[in-house]
């Protein structure tokens, strides 16, 4: 088993060879720090509204090298924290018209590609998320009327009936699942590497192996040099901490995945997913996983979910324990893997602000900008961030400006230690509530609840 090496999404296509970085000093009109999804999508939609622009992306590894090539492949329209925290700077249509963005922007990725001869192994054949005890099906139902309170109807997600349930696959112990056709499966580093071509195409320059350490008003201090902007974009998503001053910005959040060997006929016969959905479950440390273009179970969920003074992963490595709790799930999903090589295993980090909830923010006075805080929904809403952070600096009046996470004013996480105490105890309240779940508990363990409120979930 391969244990790290960025993940398996990049040993399909192969760690592309590093473009040159930046040589000593230049001047710009954009400069966008971070050549993940963010950044990039950022930069082609600023590139097809004025291509005059002169843009710079710097990027400390290789573009795509953290989540967005790490990630699940789920392009979903999942929002991205609370709609109560939205709704209370714009109210319920606020939140109605970010859930609509959300869909559209699935479709958009789709188009983009299609356009640009991005080949993503995009399917679009939804998502599933199936409860696996009473106290899940409860939250699943609980989830559902929700959205209907908030207006959010049945054509963004319903709930399944269980001939149409087995009829898309074969969970072991479900009772349940809900269904969502906005979501697509993605192969994450052919996205991120189509999509940074791409913009290449447009005249734009990425310049890698060139670590930011400052950002101020008008200029980006690196390892190798100043970048002078007149327009600065913050796109680090869960590395902002690597930048002096934002270690309490947004806390880097870990998440770990591993994939199997191709699965025999015999194996997919017994399993029953025929098509490309995307399933989740409704457990509270809850699981992410997708059937792969070459008919793997790429499969993932938390592993140690936060390192003390906001440390990132090294290339990807996760830890031994991590891997045998994500292969302990997928058997229990899926028995008839048991027998099945897992062969890749590894991690990344993503973003979470104090309040979970993905903002969008440009400060025309400064010229500084940033976008994330996606708290593990960003494979889309990058899109959508990008679109929105274009029209922000360029001072377009679109309806995307006034979506409910433009220019969100959110505290900052505490210092260490209570950060890492608050986090590691949060997960472990998590953890004890699924196994109180599974054991027959009939309704959510009131400790899941101790852990959103000891964190502002």
């Amino acid at each position: 088993m391969i244990n790290g090496g960025v993940s398996f999404w990049w040993q399909q296509v192969g760690v592309p060879e590093p473009r040159p970085g930046l040589d000593g000093d230049l001047d710009c009109d954009v400069c966008i720090v971070g050549a993940g999804l963010t950044g990039l999508w950022t930069a082609y939609y600023l590139s097809a509204l004025d291509p005059d622009l002169d843009i710079v992306v710097l990027e400390a590894e290789f573009a795509g090298y953290g989540a967005s090539g790490r990630n699940g492949g789920w392009l979903s329209a999942e929002l991205s924290g609370s709609k109560e925290r939205y709704a209370a700077t714009h109210g319920r249509e606020g939140v109605t018209a970010l859930v609509s963005s959300m869909e559209s922007a699935v479709d958009e990725v789709i188009e983009v590609c299609r356009t640009e001869g991005i080949d993503a192994d995009i399917v679009k054949h939804g998502v599933l998320y199936v409860a696996r005890s009473a106290a899940q099906l409860k939250r699943m139902h609980e989830g559902l009327l929700s959205d209907r309170a908030w207006g959010i109807g049945e054509s963004h997600q319903r709930e399944l009936t269980g001939a149409e349930l087995r009829d898309r696959l074969r969970v072991e112990g479900a009772l349940g699942a809900t269904f969502s056709p906005h979501c697509a499966r993605v192969q994450p580093a052919r996205l991120v590497a189509g999509v940074a071509a791409a913009v290449e195409r447009r005249g734009v320059r990425i310049l890698e192996q060139t670590r930011a350490t400052s950002i101020e008003a008008g200029v980006v201090t690196t390892e190798r040099g100043r970048v002078r902007a007149g327009r600065i974009l913050r796109c680090l998503e869960g590395y902002t901490a690597g930048i002096r001053g934002q270690r309490r910005t947004w806390l880097p959040m870990n998440s770990a995945m591993i994939v199997t060997e191709p699965l025999s006929d015999d194996v997919w016969d017994a399993i029953g997913w025929r098509g490309a959905e995307l399933l989740g479950d409704n457990a509270n440390a809850y699981c992410y996983a997708q059937r792969t273009v070459d008919g793997r179970i790429a499969l993932g969920g938390r592993g140690i979910p936060y390192r003390f003074g906001s440390a990132t992963d090294v290339d990807g490595r996760t830890q031994d324990w991590t891997v045998e709790s994500l292969t302990s799930i997928l058997h229990g999903m899926f028995p008839a893997t048991r027998d099945a090589r897992i062969d890749h295993a590894w991690c990344g980090v993503l973003g979470v602000p104090r309040d979970w909830c993905a903002s969008v923010t440009f400060d025309p006075a400064t010229g500084l900008g940033w976008a994330g805080g996606y708290v593990g929904s960003g494979l889309t809403t990058t899109n959508l961030a990008g679109q929105t952070l274009a029209d922000l600096v360029l001072g377009r009046d679109s309806d995307l400006v006034r979506l409910p996470w433009v220019n969100r004013d959110v505290r900052r996480w505490e210092p260490e230690p209570l950060r890492w105490l608050g986090v590691r105890a949060m997960y472990g309240l998590y953890r004890e509530a699924d196994r109180r779940e599974s054991n027959g508990l009939a309704r959510p363990s009131r400790l899941a609840r101790i852990g959103d409120r000891l964190t502002g979930r």
